[in-house]
């Protein structure tokens, strides 16, 4: 019998042995589609994302780098008064103060990031100045606006006119009531994959209006707001945060392509995993939105949404900075 006994378990390790050299061969065979890349490529989140895309466009099509572009790029939304999700122009908290977050993510895993900075246009390239400038990863509050004033940027009123006034008019009811996608509340997210074939990302929200002072959602943290690994693809995230942050959602979505799933299928399993985890909990996600863009290694690109109403523009040479519809979930 023990004879018998330890065939049965080599026979068995064999066998396991066996089932994953296929797995790993599955993954390579699904990955290897002889495809030619596209590149470079820039996709990024909402509509305001066609003006973001010719920014950072300008300088791919130069034989730029990816973390220049995707700095350009929502660097045009952050400065847009008429922006209501992102830097100037953002809708303020319920104390009625514009606090701003923001990461980027370089092709060698370089991250930096600013969480509840005020007085700042352009906590993208605060961030980015953190990544380069300081061994930490991350800054927030008064630090990083003491930072960023140390760097030489220049403190400013965030709050416009009409911001102001809409706040005032929500202060007589104090209403908290996030809508479901564009209206009061969202992110650029912006990845981009150069003529060298390396990638990066960017992020950066005003958050959602009327939020407490001090709440930040998934748009600073490197892996859920959004992710880089050069050698698979990148991955942004845009809507609830909390619910983000759950699954650690970009990460989710690059190590999903990482197995093997196409851009658009990364998205959609990391979104069942976030409607999952709700079911859970008891809680409804009919008033909340999320949504992945996510680029591949070879420029392919795609995109989902738990509802409908999400999209993402694409600047390519293949296509010219269009806005596509993402699918949805529910």
């Amino acid at each position: 019998m023990a004879t018998t006994r330890r065939q049965f378990l080599r026979l068995s390790a064999l066998a396991g042995s066996f089932m994953a050299f296929n797995k790993s061969k599955a993954v390579e065979l699904i990955n290897d589609h002889s495809e030619k890349v596209i590149k470079p490529i820039v996709i990024s989140t909402w509509r305001f994302g066609i003006q973001a895309n010719a920014g950072a466009w300008k300088i791919l099509s130069e034989k730029g780098r990816a973390l220049d572009a995707v700095e350009a790029g929502v660097k045009i939304t952050e400065a847009d008064p008429n922006e209501r999700s992102v830097g100037y122009g953002g809708r303020p908290d319920r104390d009625g103060r514009v606090t701003l977050d923001a990461c980027i993510m370089d092709e060698f895993s370089n991250i930096g990031s600013v969480a509840c900075l005020e007085h700042i246009i352009h906590p993208i390239a605060v961030a980015r100045a953190v990544m380069e400038k300081t061994p930490h990863a991350m800054l927030s509050g008064e630090g990083a606006l003491a930072f960023a004033l140390d760097q030489g940027f220049k403190k400013e009123n965030l709050l416009t006119k009409t911001s102001e006034e809409e706040w005032k008019a929500w202060l007589k009811t104090s209403e908290y009531k996030p809508k479901v996608n564009i209206e009061n509340h969202d992110t650029i997210g912006m990845l981009a994959l150069d003529m060298n074939g390396n990638l990066s990302g960017a992020c950066t929200t005003s958050g959602i209006a009327y939020k407490m002072h001090g709440r930040i959602g998934d748009s600073p943290i490197i892996g859920a707001g959004m992710y880089v690994d050069n050698e698979v693809g990148a991955a942004a995230a845009t809507g609830q945060g909390e619910e983000i942050i759950r699954i650690v959602g970009s990460h989710t979505v690059v190590e999903l392509m990482r197995q093997g799933f196409s851009p658009e299928e990364s998205c959609k399993k990391a979104v069942e995993r976030i409607l999952a985890s709700a079911k859970k909990r008891n809680k409804s996600l009919s008033d909340i939105q999320i949504g992945f863009i996510a680029i591949n290694k070879k420029g392919q690109h795609g995109a989902f949404c738990l509802q409908k109403g999400f999209n993402y523009a694409v600047y390519s040479p293949e296509i010219n900075n269009q806005l596509i519809n993402a699918k949805n979930l529910i």
